[in-house]
């Protein structure tokens, strides 16, 4: 073989899959490495809110959630909490820091922020229907009315504020908060019409509006069908309608003996409320197993510590009446078998049938939507579960002029999932009254600063607190149960603020690593003090993480690759284990590493928009 072919033959091998330097300059690589606000569906910046309560600056740790989930008070005291699973506290110790609960200390303590609020636009022209006044539509209401937007909201209650107001007990959620939160947006100018229930979406846009939001949540609680439903209709509620009733003080009451059927958080305010008007004897009764239960744990724990029983495992098979009235419900007990693919199966125990006495039900199963006053001939589309067929980025239906957010759009969520829809329906509404393509996405905006002030000066508390989480303040058992409007979660106080917010990990703060600069000392090897970084020979994804000094094993999770070094190796850095302490910028003797701060607001439809 000649020389030349030899060097054909080389060159026209096929290379190993070599790792790619980190593109850091792409907003979504450190998005990401900040789980907590990766996690959240609004991108709440979770560090930099916390920093802010951990210097005492309430007010601005408030305007950073206003600005992104638009309803601090209410979340801080009822999310869901998807950012606390992602939380990297979670990975050295047990509970993740109480991210939801700072929220709130950002609500409790903060001043005044009227002079805060958005500058109110001259008026475009352009008239928006929100049907629905939950968070979705609010949300929509509150991005749009700042730029001009002629907002005009819809709803069958009383008040604004959805399933905020009806669906979660006073208890948990003051009406003063929320009352305050609601009508903060409403006065930025919304013409509302409550007390008014849309019946047709035809006639709505035959009403000159040039976007119609659907925000009409999940309304229809679901039912059970089982020998002696229609003889006990007297006292067989639907959750969901029950909690209404109570929300607006239509009912006040209820048997001594209650059981709650399902095992989700409508549940777990079901019996909680009963406990509080009069059920003495409260149960809590599931098909799925304890730990299969949709209901959030925190829930779980205080309905328990409210001494209300939850049975499991126990499937309802009949209601039991006696002179036509409800006297118990009869249950079957099952098991959970699981396939091959994980799915489950209940089947029986063969064990004896359980028998329940009560008083009264609340049903509390699931919630369904329900469009009956949407016509099926102006160009909506419906699926097969009769759902209304909607783009997952752009909030558009088939019908150009409408979009839907929250639980009206994709089934039952939660408010922070509402608030999210309701940011990116505003973009596409903006868009399509523009005549743009609403497609385009407005981009995030990112800075990256450095933190250093000297030497081995940080402008962010680098030190790790080793303090365990802190629990939050509960009211006193019996003054509770004697009061439905009684808060039962007091909060954290300044002093339990500051503590908890000091193990916050500066998950924002970056370690940015520049490969020109390095001598390959090792110095950063020696000083991390979780073996995050690694000088290694480059090779696949695969390879180089098997071959670190801890295999990173999440894969998930990105790994910071820098360019060839001198000596052919590169730098790795695991992002799943790093403290972002800063002692490899510290001990680096050129200066190769520096922390600095990544902060990215998520794209609004707020280009005018006018914020103080």
């Amino acid at each position: 073989m000649s020389l030349e072919e030899q060097t054909e033959k080389t060159e026209n091998r096929p290379r190993a899959p070599y790792m790619k330097p980190t593109d850091i300059s792409d907003p979504n690589y450190f998005h990401k490495v900040v789980d907590c606000q990766w996690a959240c569906p609004a991108h709440t910046p979770v560090p930099e809110y916390i920093r802010m309560i951990a210097q005492q600056r309430y007010t601005e740790a408030y305007m950073i959630n206003w600005e992104s989930n638009v309803f601090p008070g209410v979340l801080g005291r009822t999310c869901d909490r998807p950012c606390e699973p992602a939380c990297r506290r979670g990975r050295i110790e047990e509970k993740p820091v109480a991210i939801c609960r700072l929220k709130r200390v950002a609500a409790d303590h903060r001043g005044d922020i009227e002079h805060l609020m958005p500058d109110i636009a001259q008026k475009n022209g352009r008239r928006v229907a929100c049907i629905g006044g939950g968070p979705a539509s609010l949300t929509v209401a509150r991005d749009l009315i700042p730029l001009g937007y002629e907002v005009v909201v819809f709803d069958r209650d009383s008040r604004g504020g959805g399933m905020m107001r009806s669906q979660i007990p006073a208890f948990r959620l003051p009406e003063s908060v929320l009352n305050e939160e609601v009508d903060r947006i409403l006065n930025f100018g919304a013409e509302t019409y409550f007390n008014h229930d849309v019946t047709s979406l035809k006639k709505v846009l035959d009403e000159n509006f040039d976007a119609v939001f659907v925000g009409t949540g999940a309304p229809k609680g679901r039912d059970i069908d089982i020998p002696g439903r229609l003889e006990v209709q007297d006292n067989f509620h639907i959750g969901i309608d029950w909690l209404m009733s109570v929300a607006f003080e239509h009912t006040s009451k209820i048997g001594k003996k209650v059981v709650v059927l399902g095992g989700g958080n409508t549940a777990m305010d079901c019996c909680r409320t009963a406990k509080r008007l009069g059920g003495e004897d409260v149960k809590v009764i599931v098909r799925s197993p304890f730990d299969e239960m949709k209901a959030s744990p925190w829930e779980i724990e205080d309905a328990q510590n409210e001494d209300i029983e939850i049975l499991n495992n126990h499937v309802p098979e009949r209601f039991l009446v006696e002179n036509g009235k409800l006297t118990g419900i009869v249950f079957q007990k099952v098991k959970p078998e699981y396939d091959e693919t994980g799915r489950r199966k209940l089947v029986p125990t063969g064990d004896d049938p359980v028998v329940v006495a009560c008083d009264d039900v609340l049903c509390a199963i699931g919630q369904e939507n329900h469009f009956p006053w949407i016509e099926r001939d102006i160009g909506l589309e419906f699926d097969e579960w009769d759902m209304p067929v909607v783009d997952r980025t752009t909030f558009q239906s088939t019908n150009p002029r409408v979009f839907f957010g929250g639980d009206a759009a994709f089934g039952p969520e939660n408010i922070i999932w509402a608030v999210a829809h309701g940011h990116q329906a505003a973009i596409s509404i903006d868009q399509f009254c523009q005549s743009k393509d609403i497609n385009e996405r407005p981009a995030p905006e990112v800075t990256l600063i450095s933190q250093k002030m000297g030497m081995h000066e940080w402008s962010y508390h680098n030190d790790i607190s080793n303090e365990e989480r802190y629990s939050v303040p509960h009211a006193e058992k019996v003054s509770a149960l004697k009061d439905i409007k009684l808060e039962v979660e007091l909060g954290f106080d300044e002093r339990m603020a500051f503590e908890e917010a000091m193990r916050c990990l500066n998950c924002d703060i970056q370690t940015i690593f520049e490969d020109v600069k390095c001598i390959e000392c090792d110095a950063c090897v020696d000083i991390c003090p979780v073996d995050c970084i690694n000088f290694i020979k480059n090779g696949d994804e695969k390879d180089v993480r098997s071959r670190l000094r801890v295999p990173a094993l999440e894969e998930d999770q990105g790994l910071y690759v820098s360019d060839t070094l001198p000596t052919g190796r590169v730098m790795v850095k695991d992002e799943d284990v790093c403290l972002h302490c800063g002692l490899c910028a510290e001990r680096c003797p050129t200066a190769a590493w520096d922390m600095n701060q990544f902060l990215l607001k998520e794209g609004q439809a707020k280009s005018q928009r006018q914020v103080a």
